[in-house]
Formats: C-alpha cells, structure tokens, sequence
C-alpha cells in the first residue's frame, strides 16, 4: 500500500485542515501556501494521482469538483471571476499526487499563467 498524501490524512481526519465545505465525493481546503487572497482545493475523497489516472468512471467525479468549486467561489465572493487549475505532473508544479482543483480569486489574475 502506498502511503497516504496529506490531503488524505486530512480527509480521514488524522490532521488538521482548514475544511470549508464536505460531502461524500469531495472536501474544500484552504491553501496553506495561498498565491491569490482567495485559494482553495477542492479534493476528491477518491485517491487519484493525477489527471492522467483518471479514468471514464471518474467523468462524473470531476464535474462535480468543478461544481462544488462554482459553488465555494460564490460563497467566497468571488463575483468579479475566479480561476481554475488542475496541475499534472512535476513539470506543471504538482506537488502532492492526489488530484485536487485549485480556486483562485480575490485579485486580477495574469495572463498567460506561470
């Protein structure tokens, strides 16, 4: 068995996470290394390494990530826009192997990104 990433430990409760929002498929973190005033994840409860592990039964999963974010965006404020990422991969800057979408908001984002 592979080792459990932090995301996971804090949806199973073993650390502290700042949570903002739960249900049964997902889970809304704080970023503890915000780039934007407003910068969450939204987390998957399914383990999957990156994007490239999804799979056709993970097509509804990944919906409602984008769903549950259009929802944390609106409660956040975010009425002037917000921006999306999923990162995949070393070259793209993904750090922890769990997919989590990020929500980015609060300032003018830059384009392009990185």
């Amino acid at each position: 068995m592979t080792e459990k990433t932090i995301f996971q430990k804090i949806l199973d409760g073993e650390i502290e996470g700042d949570i903002l929002y739960e249900d049964d498929r997902c889970a809304v973190l704080r970023d503890i290394n915000p780039q934007a005033p407003t910068h969450v994840l939204v987390v998957p409860r399914k383990p999957i390494p990156s994007l490239d592990h999804l799979t056709d039964e993970d097509e509804h999963l990944v919906g409602h990530l984008f769903t549950v974010a259009a929802k944390i965006a609106s409660e956040e404020g975010l009425e002037g826009g917000y921006r999306t990422v999923f990162n995949c991969g070393p070259d793209a800057n993904q750090t922890v192997p769990h997919i989590h979408l990020h929500v980015l908001g609060g300032r003018r984002m830059s384009w392009p990104p990185g």
